[in-house]
């Protein structure tokens, strides 16, 4: 179903670390950009030059995943030689046009790497430490209310958005 009114907010989330919920390890996760390759076209009959999207094709993906405190939850992320699956489970909250009634809608991030860098943050007394864990991610999915919204998975070379195999032409001719 999509939103069939106003989105407002993210209810609320949780992260899990392979199926293993993190409790209340931090109260906001940014979501990386998706910054496609681009190439430079310039040349006779053209009035400039542009530059065009290689579909498929991003650029280096970081995802920093923040700690309120250090917890064997981090160090258990940290080894750049094993790969981390992170999922955030979210409720998507909107209004209904037609009715105002408020509803929610369920949206999933899967985020797969390895760690690239560890800020385990500052001692403080009575404060949060603020530490980190910052994830070269190989794989970056989004759904929303169960149906893939992109999906790019570095290593296989696959890139679908809304479901649609965005690469299949250029696979059947390769």
């Amino acid at each position: 179903m999509a939103i069939a009114g106003i989105p407002e907010v993210i209810h609320d989330f949780n992260m899990y670390n392979t199926g293993n919920k993190l409790v209340g390890i931090t109260g906001e996760v940014p979501l990386p950009d998706l910054e496609a390759i681009t190439a430079t076209i310039a040349g006779a009959g053209l009035l400039g030059e542009y530059e065009s999207p290689v579909p498929g094709h991003f650029g280096s993906l970081e995802q920093e995943t923040g700690f309120r405190v250090i917890a064997p939850d981090y160090f258990k992320m940290a080894d750049p030689t094993q790969p981390v699956e992170l999922v955030l489970r979210g409720a998507i909250q909107y209004t209904e046009k037609a009715t105002q009634k408020l509803d929610y809608m369920g949206m999933r991030v899967v985020f797969r790497g390895r760690c690239k860098k560890m800020a385990i943050g500052t001692v403080k007394q009575h404060d949060v430490m603020d530490s980190s864990i910052t994830q070269e991610l190989t794989y970056y999915m989004v759904e929303m209310d169960g149906k893939e919204k992109v999906c790019l998975d570095k290593i296989n070379g696959v890139y679908r958005i809304n479901g649609v195999d965005v690469l299949s032409k250029v696979r059947q001719l390769t």
